[in-house]
């Protein structure tokens, strides 16, 4: 969908198919896009690593926690959705093109605060970043709407993450550019490669208004193109995805009692619906403390994500003392919670 990584390389060549799903996506509401790529773009059932070795031949396809057939491809090749790899960023007093109300990933490390706008990540993916000398990978994948930061540092290494084009549970596998390992975005587990089994760490974030954020942090950085023209910014190529039927690119179980595409908030093995959320305002839960306040776009609803129907903003923290402290937490649909979690405890009332 995307044809090369930002700044850095020259388009790859593409297939047919490739290139009809890279301009159908910028331009037809994604209800169009799941009829048309469910008939040209779906995997052959047994995914085989012999037909993957061509583009990954840095990658141990000997070492692997998944089956390989959970594994599919999502159209683009390797990074095909290009990765931002020298982000830039301005303060926020100088930020003109974002609404009020649409919504930025939040990170906050070493008491620097910096605001990454989903109408640059929902083109991009993944954003490589150093943040008061902490190597961070901002990430978002719009087919399960996961919002997830990451250390980047392994056993005293940093890598440096890519887009590999392929899916699990219609989630986002990454790659490192160290080892051409394979890793999930929405639990960063290596799949496969020399670190399959490794897990990165989860950084505490929040999927905020930019508003609400220049509220917080009025010296705080902001993320924007380093060119401005490279992708229609501020669209969403996946228009209606939020409100369809069923996922894209996901043959998995459904869980009971919920729509497969209604968001609920998830903190490890346990998740509520974020409709009861809402109607409560606020959930208590041993530690943890939810709440649920109006103002937010949502990133998945309309052609133009400032438009987007209100969702609200959620804020999870946990008690520590007479204290809240932010933790890690994904607004998330409740498929990809039972993909992820099957066993796991999903409050819908």
């Amino acid at each position: 969908m995307l044809p090369l990584r930002w700044r850095e390389r020259d388009p790859p060549p593409m297939g047919v198919l490739d290139a009809v799903f890279r301009r159908v996506a910028a331009v037809v509401p994604f209800v169009v896009l799941v009829a048309l790529t469910s008939l040209t773009l779906t995997p052959p059932a047994g995914a085989d690593p012999a037909m993957w070795r061509a583009e990954w031949p840095q990658t141990d396809f000997s070492r692997h926690t998944v089956p390989f057939g959970e594994i599919r491809s999502g159209g683009p090749p390797k990074d095909g959705i290009p990765s931002i790899d020298r982000p830039a960023f301005k303060p926020v007093g100088e930020i003109a093109d974002l609404g009020p109300k649409e919504p930025v990933i939040t990170l906050v490390v070493g008491g620097e605060a910096r605001a990454y706008p989903l109408r640059i990540l929902t083109w991009h993916e993944i954003a490589n970043d150093v943040i008061a000398g902490v190597p961070v990978a901002v990430t978002y994948c719009p087919l399960c709407n996961a919002a997830i930061a990451f250390d980047r540092r392994i056993d005293g290494r940093t890598l440096e993450f890519g887009t590999t084009g392929k899916l699990r549970n219609s989630d986002l596998v990454m790659y490192d550019r160290t080892t051409e390992s394979w890793w999930q975005q929405y639990t960063g587990t290596g799949l496969i490669g020399a670190h399959a089994g490794r897990t990165l760490a989860m950084l505490p974030t929040r999927v905020e208004s930019f508003e609400r954020f220049a509220r917080r942090y009025p010296t705080g950085q902001v993320l924007v193109p380093d060119n401005p023209g490279f992708r229609p910014y501020g669209v969403n190529p996946y228009t209606g995805y939020d409100t369809a039927r069923r996922p894209f690119l996901y043959s998995g179980k459904f869980p009971d009692g919920i729509a497969p595409m209604a968001y609920v908030v998830a903190v490890e093995d346990e998740a509520w619906a974020l409709d009861l959320l809402r109607i409560k305002g606020r959930i208590e839960a041993g530690d943890l403390v939810l709440e649920w306040e109006p103002g937010q776009n949502s990133t998945l609803d309309r052609p133009m994500i400032a438009d987007g129907r209100d969702i609200g903003n959620v804020i999870v923290r946990r008690r520590a003392g007479a204290t809240l402290a932010d933790t890690t937490f994904h607004v998330t649909f409740a498929f990809v919670f039972h993909a992820f979690r099957p066993d796991g405890r999903l409050h819908t009332e």
